[in-house]
């Protein structure tokens, strides 16, 4: 049984590297033992990585990575490599529906359950939010609530399922980050995952409309 050097943690979170995710990270790090990221073949997915790692470097967190390459082989999308050019334009349906990783979230929560239950930890921590569930079908409080359940129920030592910003805008986390410090300039969202934010993609107007609104200085470089 793998002994667990932070005693008084209990949690896994799901850390990708994004706003709200690293927040996330931040606000429950008292609890966190364990963030887990996935190299799952987005097109962002390796300068997302690597701010997770710093992050984890500066609140002395462990951190790793799990390979998911069936889903770059296999599934339809075109957030990965594999997939066609992403839109650009507004964060709305009709530009960032290609973007969805079918059951990513799903699929992601099922294997830190089983490291959870293999570790005796309690908790898993995902930072879905309001803003995505009109385009990502797992962000949703209805699939949040139902792996909430499912995961309870089939782990030995009923880990739960801890999602608080599912009903958050983006703006309102900013805000909830900026009190508490979080290192915004150690993240990363644009789609098109170049050196730099292109500025012109979804994720990009999404993240800057929200600094925005938050009245939070936005540490981002845009190329436009």
């Amino acid at each position: 049984m793998y002994t667990n050097e932070a005693p008084n943690k209990s949690g896994i979170i799901l850390l990708s590297g994004g706003i709200d995710s690293t927040t996330l990270l931040w606000e429950y790090a008292r609890d966190i033992a364990l963030a887990v990221s996935f190299e799952y073949g987005s097109k962002h997915n390796m300068r997302e990585i690597a701010c997770a790692m710093k992050q984890c470097e500066q609140l002395a967190i462990e951190h790793i990575v799990i390979s998911l390459d069936f889903m770059n082989k296999y599934f339809r999308s075109d957030l990965l490599i594999s997939g066609g050019d992403v839109k650009l334009g507004e964060y709305d349906a009709d530009n960032m529906s290609s973007t969805v990783v079918p059951f990513r979230n799903g699929i992601m929560l099922a294997i830190i359950a089983g490291l959870a239950e293999s570790r005796g930890y309690k908790r898993l921590y995902i930072a879905n939010h309001g803003g995505d569930h009109f385009i990502y079908p797992d962000c949703r409080p209805e699939f949040i609530d139902g792996i909430t359940n499912a995961i309870k129920a089939g782990t030995t030592n009923a880990v739960e399922v801890v999602a608080p910003y599912t009903l958050m805008k983006k703006t309102d986390i900013i805000k909830r980050g900026a009190k508490i410090g979080v290192d915004y300039e150690n993240t990363y969202s644009c789609y098109q995952g170049k050196d730099l934010h292109c500025g012109a993609c979804g994720t990009c107007k999404e993240r800057k409309l929200a600094f925005a609104e938050a009245g939070v200085t936005d540490p981002t470089p845009y190329s436009s």
